[in-house]
């Protein structure tokens, strides 16, 4: 889609430097995805929530001890 838009040279000039773009218009469009990206991750860690079932240190250390779990050299 294309559009105009005003964008200050600081903040424009500082995304291509972060992202490594060779023009304007490819550190707009790295900018737009990266966003979504987190926001998309973001949405994804809300709907995990907490892990009240996870494995405790203690758990972990007995399965560690646990002879069948031990590597084979």
């Amino acid at each position: 889609m294309k559009t105009t838009i005003d964008i200050p040279d600081a903040d424009l000039k500082e995304i291509i430097k972060h992202t490594g773009a060779k023009t304007k218009r490819e550190a707009v469009v790295y900018a737009v995805k990266d966003y979504n990206r987190r926001r998309r991750l973001a949405e994804l860690a809300k709907s995990l929530g907490t892990f009240k079932d996870f494995m405790t240190l203690e758990d972990l250390k007995e399965m560690r001890e646990d002879r069948k779990w031990t590597k084979k050299k």
